[in-house]
């Protein structure tokens, strides 16, 4: 006997153990369609528009169709207290939704709108709509604080809905715009509403306990009426009814109850109805038992049909079976017979003082699950497999709740067991694992990262550069911050930018030439693999279209009057050589002004095309011929000529007497100040503060020059500086084609190289390549030229932990790490500037303007 009442226990315990209610809002947390597409743009509705461009269906969060101004905006925000405005999204069927999230309208950095603040309504049927509020009563939700950044925020309680209006609130009249998502899961149940009494208040050795339906979202007269609350929000009770699941909530919030006292008959009737006519196996009602407080399960249930206008006359009656003796709060099956129905109306009758419920759940054969993530769409299939949502409703068989509870745990053991297993493996693999595997780990996690730096056009390319490339952006090892959206599809929205558009249609790789009329890549920071091309057409054609119509003034050179000096090293398209050009002065005319030019021959930088170049290469290397030709800066290194009419074929650049920046202060060191007349004394190898900020001050104007016309350089650094007499300084870009130079790039399998130690984070982990990551390089420059070029920045950290420096400033928890201060590095410049070229968020970084200017007053 006592065995069998051993085993009846157990069987209780697994059976309560197994019964859920409909939803778990902790794992019902799906995204239903706005972000990924599912929701189709005619389900995206809205109150009005600003124009097509901020039309409903590009309120979608962190999606870009690649049209439109990337958010809802409505036409005339309203008034405070109008609440007019919407943003409405038809999910075709009842969803449980736990999560929203909003954004605001980033339209490619030119958009600053965003609702700080907003309201949401919600439908089960399109004609009666609920204002959501929280436990509290609190109806405002807070929103965005900035236009890209994604706000999430549970809604406590949960609501079940059709449909869903956001609508913005703010205090003056003013323009906002949104993005939004929905999160959850589909509504199986298909209950649309509840009606039951009002719940009553005990007094409870002096403490007063509310039972009533404090989340109600229907009719609240002296019986509530078609709504839903706490008996469907997926939150089932403590043991004890005065604790809460909810912090600071009343004694008896989890729980609807009511008193026998006012219910002659001895039950309590609450009706339920349906979406459909429905087949009904069973019901589940959560209820409180703790009996030495007066409250007990009820001891019978009696359940009325409807599927037309009358009620059925013959119910299902239901008495548990045996009085448990536990006082723990417990969900009691009612089984329903598998009667049809589109109402339900249940007399609950009293089996003490008071009765609590918290928590029903139906079970039908017409709720079938929907292994879909999405919402369901009409005229989709839907799919009932088992096991595939933590929403799905399990079959009341006594039997089939047995054997579900020993798969479960015999597929836990298993799963515990190969988890354990696969560590030990893993560890000893870790151990033998040698720094050169650690190396190639990194190197195979970054090559995705390559093509940031190379670009690989395809071989139906046209003559005009207009043929489609490779598109490929950085692995993200981080997450992606907010305000980071594809190059390819931001600036071909910007009619300003228009001439860029070519460039940048790559994505986020990176090209040394041009990718466009008006958007190259200045520097020459890569190596690339050109595409093989069985055609050798004449580069004649190819010549006659790139130069018509252009105002390019450049000269053929003879190349006979070229003489080699030294091979600087290989380029992005060939060799660079330093090279004396005899009469290059007297070619070029008394008009133009070079560097060394009362000197016969000139020093001069000649970049060569290699000879086994195909036609997309030579079209490359006479675009970048055409848009340096166009450059016209005292601080930036000239073209001077072009040698096309033969191969190999080669452009003509400066190349001042002193070398580039960094040897140049390699060779110097800091002048002490004595004070006197000794402070304005320099030895042949010594240089003052004062000075090393003019060479800062003119790289500055020249890529306040570059900057005006939106060019980024993506390689800056002092190798990539040459220093001409009278310390003039001009930008170029040969750094990394020489040999000297190896080691300040980062180097992935041979195929590209990065610049990691100038580089901003969000190029490194994002690809994203701005004038703000200039400015981010033109700080570590500036850092360069007042430590005389003595150490490599970050010289105390390895490639790798340089990278991962990167990835602190992204998780941005203080834990990055900066360049030191230089020691002749006045306060104003470390603090107010070099520090600022390093902020976290680009916007806030300074200008080169603003750059230009500061260090031009602190000379």
């Amino acid at each position: 006997m006592a065995v069998k009442l051993n085993l009846c226990c157990v069987f209780f315990i697994l059976t309560a153990a197994t019964v859920k209610p409909q939803v778990n809002p902790e794992t019902c947390r799906y995204p239903l369609g706005m972000t990924g597409g599912q929701i189709q743009d005619e389900d995206i509705s809205a109150s009005s528009q600003w124009s097509e461009s901020t039309a409903a269906r590009f309120g979608r969060l962190d999606f870009d169709t690649g049209d439109g101004d990337g958010a809802w905006c409505p036409d005339i925000m309203s008034e405070p207290g109008g609440f007019k405005e919407y943003l409405q999204v038809d999910l075709r069927s009842l969803h449980f939704i736990t999560l929203v999230g909003t954004q605001g309208r980033h339209a490619d950095g030119m958009g600053n709108e965003f609702a700080q603040r907003y309201r949401i309504k919600y439908s089960r049927d399109g004609g009666s709509w609920m204002g959501w509020h929280d436990r509290m009563g609190n109806q405002v939700v807070e929103g965005n604080k900035n236009t890209y950044d994604v706000v999430l925020k549970d809604l406590e309680p949960p609501i079940v809905a059709r449909f869903v209006r956001f609508m913005p609130v703010t205090d003056p009249s003013s323009i906002v715009c949104m993005r939004v998502e929905l999160y959850g899961c589909e509504w199986l149940d298909g209950l649309v509403s509840y009606s039951i009494p009002d719940g009553h208040q005990m007094i409870y050795r002096g403490l007063d306990v509310f039972f009533n339906d404090s989340v109600y979202d229907g009719a609240t007269a002296q019986r509530l009426t078609k709504g839903l609350g706490q008996l469907t929000d997926g939150a089932w009770g403590l043991d004890d009814f005065l604790h809460s699941h909810v912090p600071g909530a009343w004694p008896g919030y989890d729980y609807v109850g009511w008193s026998n006292k006012t219910f002659p008959k001895g039950y309590v009737e609450v009706v339920f109805d349906f979406d459909h006519i429905r087949n009904f196996t069973s019901m589940k009602v959560h209820c409180s038992n703790m009996f030495s407080r007066g409250v007990r399960l009820f001891r019978q249930a009696t359940c009325f049909f409807r599927s037309e206008s009358e009620w059925e006359p013959d119910p299902m009656t239901f008495r548990p079976s045996a009085e448990p003796l536990s006082q723990s709060g417990r969900f009691v099956t009612v089984p329903l017979g598998d009667r049809t129905a589109s109402s339900i109306k249940c007399r609950f009758h009293f089996g003490d003082q008071w009765l609590l419920f918290s928590e029903v759940a139906f079970q039908s054969g017409s709720a079938v699950y929907n292994t879909s993530l999405g919402p369901h769409k009409q005229g989709q299939p839907k799919k009932s497999l088992l096991g595939e949502d933590p929403t799905h409703k399990v079959d009341d068989s006594n039997t089939k709740i047995l054997i579900g509870c020993l798969v479960a745990i015999i597929a836990i053991l298993l799963t515990v067991i190969v988890i354990i297993l696969w560590r030990q493996v893993w560890q000893k693999m870790l151990e033998k694992a040698s720094r050169r595997w650690l190396d190639d780990e990194l190197t195979a996690r970054l090559a995705a990262q390559t093509q940031a730096f190379s670009f690989l056009r395809s071989s139906q390319s046209s003559e005009d550069g207009s043929g489609s490339g490779s598109i490929s952006t950085y692995e993200r090892i981080y997450p992606a911050c907010a305000d980071y959206q594809e190059p390819s599809r931001l600036i071909r929205k910007l009619p300003e930018f228009a001439e860029c558009a070519e460039h940048l249609k790559s994505g986020t790789s990176s090209r040394a030439g041009v990718g466009s009329d008006g958007a190259p890549h200045y520097a020459e920071a890569d190596i690339i693999s050109l595409q093989e091309s069985s055609d050798s057409g004449s580069i004649t054609a190819v010549n006659m279209n790139l130069f018509a119509g252009s105002d390019l003034t450049l000269r053929e050179f003879p190349k006979e009057k070229l003489t080699f000096k030294e091979k600087l090293g290989e380029g992005q398209f060939g060799e660079v050589h330093l090279c004396e050009a005899e009469d290059m002065q007297d070619f070029l005319g008394e008009d133009t002004l070079t560097e060394g030019s009362s000197e016969s021959p000139l020093l001069v930088a000649v970049k060569m095309l290699r000879e086994d170049a195909n036609n997309n290469a030579r079209n490359d290397f006479l675009k970048e011929i055409r848009i340096m030709s166009r450059l016209r800066d005292p601080n930036i290194v000239r073209l001077l000529a072009v040698c096309v009419d033969t191969d190999p074929l080669c452009m003509i650049t400066e190349y001042m007497e002193n070398g580039d920046l960094n040897q140049f202060l390699c060779s110097l060191r800091l002048k002490t100040l004595t004070g006197g007349e000794a402070d304005q004394q320099e030895g042949s190898d010594e240089v003052s503060s004062v000075k090393l900020l003019g060479m800062a001050v003119q790289v500055a104007s020249g890529m306040k020059y570059l900057s005006s016309l939106n060019f980024v350089h993506r390689d800056l650094a002092t190798r990539n500086c040459l220093v001409g007499k009278n310390d003039t300084i001009k930008i170029a870009d040969f750094g990394m084609s020489r040999n000297l130079y190896r080691g300040d790039y980062f180097r992935i399998q041979g195929r590209a190289v990065l610049p990691i130690r100038w580089m901003s984070w969000e190029s490194i982990l994002l690809g994203k390549f701005t004038m703000a990551s200039d400015v981010w390089a033109f700080g570590v420059t500036l850092w360069e030229i007042l430590t005389l070029c003595k150490e490599q920045p970050y010289s105390h950290l390895s490639d790798e932990q340089v990278i991962e420096n990167t990835g602190e400033f992204f998780r941005n928890q203080g834990k990055q790490v900066y360049l030191p201060q230089p020691q002749c590095c006045p306060d104003r410049i470390y603090v107010d500037l070099m520090l600022s070229c390093w902020r976290r968020n680009a916007k806030e970084r300074p200008s080169f303007q603003e750059i230009h200017a500061q260090l031009t007053e602190s000379r």
